[in-house]
């Protein structure tokens, strides 16, 4: 049976479109996106910062310093003999009596050093008594003239002679007595000990210091100062100190020493300032902090440590004028606990950056926090008293 034509089916290729056409149309889907998206509007950069009104104020000057309690005499001991170490009777902070032993050696050559010049004294002794008798009978002699002069002049230099060599060994056994007690280090002052620089068993030279004893009673406060704060704290006249162990209790204090010639290692002035009488529960090797202060001879603008910028060692603020900041260098007198205190390039009644300085650049526009939320609040209060 053959089929009809109506009822074959025809396939029909339809055209694949190239890929020029499928850029073109892509192209023209972008071009419709953009034209339809709307325009970003540019915005200004405008820094939120805090202010102050700077202002003067007649305040005081002071500087503070960290430093450490330290006994005002402090001896480095040594034995004044040579020898070997064979005990130690101290520890690292023990309390010692004035003539308290600390530390022997081992004294045997020193007393066979005694010994022998023991012997000696006694020998020189017997010849001294011997040229003593001797002179005394020639002398006895020489009244009866049974003896020329010559001879008794020779046995009184016997004698003589005799008499110093008996005076020579004298002198030498004192020395070797002293000597011998030299083996005992004892404590020439009241006080505790603070450092132990040598052990059992080891064989010291005469002068090595091998402990060292704090003098019980005045205290200093060690302290370094840079230089440039060197003229300043020779005029403060009031210095406090206040311990970290116990920083409720302020103890007035002198500045008693204060070094010419600065550190080698780091290049400060060492100043030692004396604590009163009063200090009781003061110890020593304790952290301390000391405050030299006085009164400013003239009027000065204080500002927090937050408003200042440095930059190339040079120390500047940033003052707001009509919205926008300027960075003005200034110079700083001193410092008053955490505020600086500004002798000159800004005057009072400006507005002072006070945070956020290191965000800024000159001719950059800010808002002040704080005054439009006062405005803000303001306008809502009088809207609400007209609603009512």
């Amino acid at each position: 049976m053959s089929n009809s034509p109506s009822r074959t089916r025809q396939l029909v290729a339809l055209p694949v479109p190239s890929s020029k056409v499928l850029s073109v149309i892509s192209l023209l889907c972008l071009v419709l996106l953009v034209a339809c998206s709307k325009k970003v509007e540019k915005t200004e950069d405008i820094r939120p910062v805090r202010t102050i009104k700077a202002s003067l104020a007649g305040s005081e000057i002071s500087t503070e310093f960290s430093g450490e309690v330290r006994a005002r005499v402090e001896s480095r001991l040594g034995f004044r003999v040579p020898g070997k170490i064979v005990a130690r009777h101290v520890e690292l902070g023990s309390l010692v009596k004035r003539g308290q032993v600390l530390m022997q050696l081992d004294p045997q050559d020193l007393l066979l050093g005694q010994a022998q010049a023991k012997a000696g004294l006694s020998a020189a002794e017997s010849n001294r008594d011997l040229a003593k008798a001797e002179l005394k009978r020639y002398q006895d002699l020489r009244e009866k003239n049974f003896v020329a002069q010559a001879v008794l002049d020779a046995k009184e230099t016997t004698y003589k002679a005799a008499q110093a060599s008996y005076e020579q060994a004298k002198a030498g056994f004192s020395n070797q007595s002293n000597q011998a007690a030299y083996a005992n280090l004892m404590a020439d002052v009241d006080g505790v000990v603070t450092a132990i620089e040598a052990e059992v068993g080891q064989v010291v030279s005469a002068g090595t210091s091998v402990v060292r004893v704090a003098k019980a009673g005045d205290m200093d406060v060690i302290v370094g100062v840079p230089e440039d704060k060197i003229n300043s704290i020779r005029q403060m006249t009031d210095v406090t100190v206040k311990l970290w162990a116990n920083s409720g209790e302020i103890y007035p204090a002198k500045l008693r020493e204060l070094s010419p010639i600065a550190d080698p290692v780091t290049r400060t002035f060492v100043a030692k300032i004396a604590l009163p009488d009063t200090a009781k529960e003061v110890r020593l090797g304790m952290t301390a902090s000391v405050s030299f202060g006085m009164k400013s001879p003239v009027s000065m603008i204080p500002l927090p440590l937050t408003a200042l910028l440095q930059e190339k060692n040079i120390s500047s603020v940033w003052v707001v004028e009509s919205g926008v900041v300027r960075l003005v260098p200034v110079q700083i007198a001193s410092t008053s606990g955490e505020d600086l205190l500004i002798s000159g390039g800004i005057q009072p009644g400006q507005t002072i950056v006070t945070a956020g300085v290191n965000l800024l650049k000159a001719g950059q526009k800010v808002r002040i926090l704080g005054v439009e939320s006062e405005s803000g609040a303001s306008d809502a209060g009088s809207a609400s008293g007209a609603a009512k």
